[in-house]
């Protein structure tokens, strides 16, 4: 009786969309304990695929495509360099796609490796939402979720999936990676928001490839726009990032290029360890 009520429910949900927004907190420097940034990503989602993406850098790039006008980068507030991904989960092919653009070449990344839940006897009210705990260890770190089944959506931010019912809120056990709902709205449709020709590459050569990667401002800058007058430097990565930062400040330093590579350089601290 209760997989029949299940399925009726999923019928029922699926025939609708809907976006789950997520307030984002990462350490970005694993040598700077009080280090934190807050992002905001969204997860879109009619139930049967699924896209999770940054808020900031959706609404950017959607204003850009309007005029293509390089201040349109520069009007909304800055988001991390290393939320450029977008995740698109199939529900029917149970399949995850892991987007992402290395300089000016788009990639796709398969994963093979999904979390293996152990859903815990414990349960507590989450803005009035009514969740269970579980808990798994996923690429190299232990985390800690609470999900509901009030929208019986298997999935969650970042690449989590598999429980019954959407994550509600997921942080890691050393609490250097946090995910917490703070938005759930409907929406007409889910918005593919995939890249043009992408090239396949697997999880570990994808890790090689940004391990061993070193900024170079040859190779990775697209354009600057300095304006001293306002005192804003812009830079625009061939990757698609676009930074923005205070003129004054990075001209207090010997060598601005360093300084920018360091301000624009990945974390060493990333959501997955290994």
């Amino acid at each position: 009786m209760y997989k029949i009520l299940f399925l009726l429910l999923i019928n029922c949900f699926s025939a609708q969309s809907y976006r789950f927004v997520y307030e984002y907190k990462m350490k970005p420097d694993i040598h700077i304990k009080d280090s934190l940034i807050t992002d905001y990503m969204n997860l879109d989602t009619d139930g049967k695929k699924s896209y999770f993406y940054n808020a900031t850098k959706f609404e950017r790039d959607s204003a850009y495509a309007v005029d293509k006008n390089f201040n349109a980068f520069i009007r909304f507030k800055k988001y991390d360099r290393n939320l450029n991904y977008i995740i698109e989960k199939d529900y029917l092919e149970k399949t995850i796609n892991f987007y992402d653009k290395f300089k000016s070449i788009n990639l796709v990344i398969p994963e093979n490796e999904f979390p293996k839940w152990t859903v815990e006897n414990e349960f507590v009210n989450i803005d009035h939402i009514n969740c269970q705990k579980a808990t798994t260890f996923y690429k190299g770190r232990v985390w800690e979720a609470w999900f509901t089944r009030d929208y019986p959506f298997s999935d969650g931010p970042y690449k989590f999936s598999g429980l019954p019912g959407i994550i509600v809120s997921l942080k890691d056990i050393e609490n250097n990676h946090a995910f917490n709902l703070i938005q759930i709205k409907k929406i007409n449709s889910i918005i593919p928001l995939l890249p043009k020709g992408p090239k396949k590459l697997t999880d570990s050569a994808y890790q090689n490839l940004l391990k061993n990667s070193v900024f170079n401002s040859g190779e990775d800058v697209e354009s600057i726009h300095a304006n001293p007058k306002a005192g804003t430097l812009g830079v625009q990565l061939k990757d698609g990032y676009v930074g923005h930062f205070d003129y004054n400040e990075l001209n207090k330093n010997k060598n601005i290029g360093e300084e920018l590579a360091k301000r624009l350089r990945r974390t060493n601290n990333p959501i997955e360890k290994d």
